[in-house]
């Protein structure tokens, strides 16, 4: 099957996404949580007719990804956006049943406008606490620019504020969690009886092999009965996590000062690039991370010009040849949504594989697609 599947390509399992939403629903059901989608790190609005039928909501940071959860979660948008546009403001009100705004300034701006046309108005504030490590992925330094700090808010909040929302985890535990409650109690307790809900962003990792989902039950459950609140989370990874890969093939191998390289059809900069920001680096379907785990030693680079558009070595029970695939686990959450056609580099296409073991290709890509979002 996977010879003819086109390469590069993006793979889900529609098996594995289903078994992540059923974990995911019977969260939400035994601690009596909301828990929705977050485009940011699952977009592939394919497989929404698969989520739809585990959950029913999902969070949009755009007025493009609020339209797509409109078109095909068939529902309105919880919404965040860093700042809104003065232009695009209605449009994002009208397809939205909640908007939370990131800054007081932006709260005085537009919060009357939300008020009028009937939507749920949010504050995003900062607990100033994250167990995240990569500063590029921690929103919660003093210095941030996401959200608001305690010491910032000197008086309650206007009165048709509903809701608070933070958002500082990143592929986090349960403990980190319950870490970050007690920090945001700590800080904007004071506000929690004048609200409804708190939605508490995205990271939680639940899906993950390992992570005490009853631990997570019980700090959910014990703070809403503590404060009375609607409690909503928003993952992103969770939902899509080791649901598929990257399939890729070699097309060339070089050796340059002992090093060999094998060169894929797919690459790091354009497909993949919390790879070399994070830095993350994925494991493979046949080979090793470990460079000294088996016989054969290859760096991995990707086909575009970028100097460092490669990873360093993996390691292989029998040498690599042209043609060979090299298939990327855990490809589908936060890669799809960052590709780029820098380059010209093709898109990979995007494909479900079924619970029968029947393929289906969504789409493939072109030129017109590299030309059409340039002019």
């Amino acid at each position: 099957m996977k010879s003819t599947i086109p390469s590069p390509c993006f793979i889900l399992d529609e098996k594995k996404l289903e078994n992540n939403l059923s974990l995911i629903k019977n969260v939400a059901d035994q601690a009596g949580v909301e828990i929705i989608l977050a485009f940011k790190g699952f977009a592939m609005w394919s497989a929404f007719p698969i989520v739809r039928r585990f959950i029913n909501g999902a969070t949009a940071s755009s007025v493009h990804e609020m339209m797509l959860c409109n078109e095909y979660m068939e529902t309105k948008s919880h919404t965040y956006a860093v700042a809104y546009k003065n232009t695009e403001i209605e449009t994002i009100l009208k397809g939205s049943s909640h908007i939370t705004f990131n800054s007081l300034s932006q709260l005085d701006r537009f919060g009357s406008m939300a008020k009028n046309l009937g939507v749920s108005i949010g504050l995003r504030v900062n607990p100033e606490y994250s167990d995240v490590e990569t500063d590029l992925y921690n929103p919660s330094s003093p210095t941030s620019r996401l959200g608001v700090k305690s010491e910032n808010i000197k008086v309650d909040l206007p009165e048709y504020v509903e809701g608070l929302h933070f958002h500082v985890l990143c592929e986090s535990n349960s403990f980190a969690l319950e870490k970050t409650l007690a920090s945001f109690e700590n800080k904007f307790g004071h506000l929690l009886p004048h609200i409804k809900w708190l939605n508490l962003g995205g990271g939680h990792l639940m899906t993950r092999k390992g992570y005490d989902t009853d631990h997570l039950i019980k700090i959910l459950k014990d703070f809403k009965a503590k404060h009375n609140l609607h409690l909503i989370l928003e993952p992103g990874s969770a939902f899509a996590w080791e649901t598929g890969i990257l399939k890729t093939t070699v097309i060339d191998i070089v050796e340059n000062g002992g090093v060999k390289t094998a060169i894929i059809d797919g690459s790091f900069t354009c497909h993949m690039p919390d790879c070399l920001e994070m830095p993350y680096r994925p494991k493979l379907a046949n080979g090793y991370s470990d460079s000294e785990k088996g016989a054969f030693k290859y760096r991995l680079g990707g086909v575009s010009c970028l100097a460092g558009d490669f990873l360093e070595a993996y390691s292989f029970d029998q040498p690599l040849s042209i043609g060979d695939e090299i298939e990327f686990l855990d490809m589908i959450h936060y890669t799809m949504v960052k590709t780029s056609t820098f380059n010209g580099v093709q898109h990979p296409a995007i494909g479900i594989q079924r619970k029968d073991g029947s393929f289906d290709l969504i789409r493939a890509f072109d030129y017109s697609d590299y030309k059409q979002r340039l002019s």
